[in-house]
This record gives C-alpha cells, structure tokens and sequence, in this order.
C-alpha cells in the first residue's frame, strides 16, 4: 500500500484568528504522527487572508520541533521568490536540528497576485531557463564541499537535504526526470495533466544520487467522515473555499451549509468540480473504493492529503479514518 503524507496550508476560520490557526497546525501534525503518517509538508502562499503558511521555513522548524519521527517539509517552497543561497541556509539549519525529518519541496508558481509576486521579487521578469538555474544553484549549496566553492551555504553545505519538484503541468515533470529528483504532483487543486505529466516522468527519468527510480507523490483532498451524508456535508466549506478562490475572495475557511444550490452559478461548480477531480468524498466505504482506484491508475508510491474541513475535531477524524483505510 502507498505512503501517505499531509498538506497543510494552515487554514483560518471565518471567526478564528491566524494564531489558532499555526495552534491546529501542530495539534495536527502530531496526530498525523501518531497515526503513521510518512511526512507532514506546509505550502507557500502570500496576501491570503485564508492561508496562515506564508513564513514556510519558520512554520516548518515549529512543526518538527513540536514532533519527533514524521517527516516535515515543505509543499513547496516557491523558489523565484527567494535566493537559492538563504534557501539553504534555511533548510540546511533545519536538517542540523532535526536531522533526516526534513524535505525540501520546490515550485515555481509566485504562490500569490501579481501586485505581491512584485513585493516579493521587486521584478516580474523571468525565463524558462531561471528555475531549472536556481533549482542546480541550490542543490550545489546543500550538496558537498568539493573544494571549487567560493561561497558556501553555513549550515547547509554537505546537509544533503531531499529536493522534490512540485509542479501541476509537463514543465518540472521534465526537470525532476532529467535531473533524477523526487517528483509530487498538485492534483489535489490542479489534477488536469496529472496522468499525462507521471508518464513523462516515468518515461524520461534518468537516476541520480539522490534517487535510483522515480518516486511520486500525487495530491488528494481528503474530504472524509463516519457517513456519506456527513462527508458531504463537510465539504461544503472545501466548495465554499474554492468558490471563493474563483471571486477572489475571503479564503478564511466557512462553516458547512446543508447545500451549495443558489451560492454557486453552473459554470462555477463545473470548475470546482474540475479542480475536484481527485477529492475523496464521503464514509470510508466510499472513499476506500475511490482511494484504490486512484492509486491503481496513478501507480502513486504515496499520497498526500489536503482537508479543507471547518472544525479541527473533524480533520483530526478524517486523518484517523483514512489512515486505518490504508493500514488494510
């Protein structure tokens, strides 16, 4: 059976605060701990009133000082907004603290608007060839020191630690295939290419030192509980969630509602339904049927899970019950 992991963007209640946000964070990641789960990663994204993860490296140091087995990492670090140099600097600090717990996960979307991409970066220009240039820069810094450097990244020279690419399209499927890297696809918000995208990777993977075969990890949200009915009542606040992402509008999560009937036109639920193509909805019959099938097609080695439920007793419930789904 696949591995499974969790992804969390530190979601913030309608009437909730950031700081009892970052509080169920870890609460969280600790019962993912103890429930068997392989790594507990944190997302980057900027100017979300929703979304409380933003200061990622930070985050991630709290979660894995706060735990002590699960892997913590992030999902992913958007590196055009940062210097590769300080990037390793950062992730080799946290693999000096909690060595052999930390991952590195890379993307190459802003992880925001344009008006903050500009905030972040000072310049919106890029080339095709900046990420592939920034990804090699950083692995150099946390690889050994072979004598040529003239700077070094102190921590994080000879850390070593994990890079995986994350990506939604062909583009870091490619890269992580060229250069022998993990790979995790973000099908649980963007599943459209996410066959397409693992067959290249599949295809075109040459092995490296850090990685003999490929390695996958697709996205699912997981929108589980005790019944059918009480799933998908739940996930009305993930549909809320979305529909408010579509508006561009409040991503504070919003309580369940008895139906999305009259808050979303035709159109909008057709793409919530798209950008939901992988979630798994309902009691743990259903969701097991849907989970099998999922990895049966997508030959996932794990599968990690975004749950975008209001009251943190029910996520807590929903990393139980599928984690006693995929210990059968």
């Amino acid at each position: 059976m696949a591995r499974y992991s969790f992804l969390d963007l530190v979601p913030v209640r309608q009437d909730g605060s950031v700081a009892e946000a970052l509080t169920h964070s870890l609460e969280l990641a600790r019962h993912a701990e103890q429930l068997g789960f392989t790594r507990y990663w944190l997302a980057e994204h900027h100017n979300m009133d929703g979304i409380a993860s933003s200061a990622t490296a930070v985050l991630i140091g709290h979660i894995a000082g706060g735990t002590s087995r699960i892997r913590v990492g992030s999902g992913g670090i958007m590196l055009p907004n940062h210097v590769p140099l300080v990037v390793a600097e950062q992730f080799g600090t946290l693999a000096t603290l909690y060595p052999d717990r930390i991952d590195l996960g890379l993307g190459r979307a802003p992880g925001t608007d344009r008006a903050t991409l500009r905030a972040l970066r000072r310049s919106v220009q890029e080339r095709e060839s900046d990420f592939p240039e920034q990804v090699a820069e950083l692995m150099a810094y946390l690889g050994p020191d072979d004598g040529q450097l003239r700077v070094r990244a102190v921590p994080g020279t000879d850390t070593r630690v994990p890079v995986w690419l994350l990506g939604s399209s062909l583009f870091s499927a490619r890269l992580a295939a060229q250069r022998g890297l993990p790979y995790a696809f973000a099908s649980h918000f963007a599943p459209a290419m996410l066959h397409q995208a693992l067959a290249l990777y599949r295809a075109e993977f040459v092995p490296s030192a850090q990685l003999a075969a490929p390695q996958v990890i697709i996205g699912a949200p997981l929108l589980l509980a005790d019944s059918d009915p009480h799933a998908e009542y739940l996930a009305t606040s993930a549909y809320q969630r979305a529909l408010a992402l579509l508006r561009g509008e409040s991503l504070r999560i919003a309580p369940p509602v008895e139906r999305m009937a009259g808050l979303w036109s035709p159109a909008e639920q057709h793409a919530i339904g798209n950008m939901y193509a992988t979630a798994l909805v309902g009691g743990p019959q259903r969701v097991k049927q849907r989970l099998d099938q999922l990895l049966e097609v997508t030959q996932a080695d794990e599968i990690i899970f975004t749950c975008d439920f209001y009251h943190q007793h029910d996520r807590h419930r929903a990393c139980e019950l599928v984690a006693e789904l995929l210990a059968d």
